[in-house]
């Protein structure tokens, strides 16, 4: 009898986002008509930009005409968006070849797809809090996990040391869920870190376009050393608004060896072994955003997201609630006031004042008595829910004394 892979039943259900949705479906049918003030969700509310639009219509009536017809694309990308994106990282000082840079259909297909390269015995580290898709696609993997939790007291941005020795480590930075972002400084320790141990960087960047201080890196290829021990992983869905129609891209360096292994090579062979990769149509419409005119509208979008941010973090510097992220991230990641646990709080908001979250336990143990607030909603309603929850704990609660 066929064995299937056991390891599926070792996941935690997925409850987190299955909850938030049974919760707030018994709050509208209790109270039909109500309007919810969503701030939980990751995903972005503003279009396209029209460059990006331009360039897809383009590329639909390419299709239509014999001499411009594409079919497959290479598997391991376009040449022209493989070009733009080594361009883009030129112009922000770090030097990489075309042929390092792989097309993806975004981050979340990536991060699980990139565990081809490593053996199941190897052993991951992983950040927590934390995207629950980290833990899950190695447990999937069979493989062995170290949990290495960050918390208040260093500002959700963990040091390496002994306890933090695994083959494959995970930075996320600016992080998803705590909006923490890692300074050159820290960055270089990890990457010292990672080549004295032979241990390889898996490097999330998927909201990389909302770091706005020059002294924090965008890339982790800003770091000395990096692409002896790092692969980077990015998406346009946050910096561009790609999340309907998927598409990112991977850099690996061909310094980075393992074992006499180039894992390069390793991936390309993995590639061209079991994809056909992103349609021509999504990857001209990629290029665009990497042009003068794209760069410009898809920072337009961002500002709003951000003004979003600014929004709510003035909220709580009024209200004296300890928090991180939200300048230069698109979450902020708050504590819940009176030591008051992550549910209760959610239930507070949803039912008091309508405003939806996310749970910070959700992401991992060390997530519980925090709360996630995402600033990819529409602006009248972040507003509203800033409002909101002013009144509700200016008279409510005695807020603690905010401490960085």
């Amino acid at each position: 009898m066929m064995k299937p892979n056991m390891h599926y039943s070792e996941l935690k259900d997925s409850y987190l986002f299955a909850r938030i949705a049974e919760k707030t479906k018994a709050y509208l049918a209790e109270h039909p008509g109500a309007h919810l003030y969503r701030l939980g969700i990751g995903d972005v509310s503003l279009p396209l930009c029209d460059a990006v639009i331009r360039a897809l219509h383009e590329a639909v009536d390419d299709q239509a005409e014999r001499e411009r017809f594409h079919g497959y694309m290479p598997e391991c990308g376009a040449p022209f968006f493989r070009e733009a994106i080594a361009k883009h990282y030129r112009r922000r000082g770090v030097r990489l070849s075309v042929d390092e840079v792989f097309v993806s259909s975004g981050t979340s297909d990536e991060l699980g797809d990139i565990l081809d390269l490593f053996d199941r015995e190897s052993c991951a580290l992983v950040i927590e809090p934390a995207y629950p898709a980290y833990v899950d696609a190695n447990v999937i993997a069979g493989r062995r996990i170290l949990h290495l939790p960050a918390g208040k007291e260093n500002g959700f941005l963990p040091e390496p040391g002994e306890n933090a020795k695994a083959d494959l480590l995970y930075i996320c930075s600016p992080n998803n869920p705590t909006g923490a972002v890692f300074s050159r400084e820290l960055l270089q320790r990890w990457v010292d870190f990672a080549n004295k141990n032979g241990s390889v960087i898996l490097f999330d960047v998927a909201y990389e376009a909302f770091i706005e201080d020059p002294s924090l890196p965008r890339s982790i290829f800003e770091m000395e050393g990096a692409k002896t021990c790092a692969i980077e992983i990015c998406s346009l869905s946050k910096t561009a608004g790609f999340t309907g129609t998927r598409l990112g891209y991977t850099v690996i360096p061909a310094a980075l060896v393992r074992n006499g292994m180039s894992l390069h090579d390793m991936w390309v062979r993995n590639r061209t072994t079991k994809t056909n990769r992103v349609s021509y149509i999504i990857q001209k419409g990629g290029a665009a955003v990497f042009t003068p005119e794209g760069q410009r509208e898809i920072m337009e979008n961002i500002r709003v997201y951000k003004e979003n941010a600014r929004i709510l973090t003035e909220a709580f510097d009024r209200l004296g609630f300890w928090y991180c992220g939200g300048k230069n991230a698109p979450y902020v990641w708050v504590k819940c006031p009176e030591g008051m646990g992550s549910w209760a709080f959610f239930d507070l908001l949803l039912n008091e004042i309508q405003v939806v979250g996310t749970p910070g336990e959700g992401f991992g143990a060390c997530g519980e008595g925090y709360f996630r607030f995402s600033s990819f909603g529409s602006p009248e309603d972040t507003r509203e829910a800033a409002q909101r929850m002013l009144r509700l704990f200016s008279k409510s609660i005695t807020p603690p004394v905010r401490k960085d």
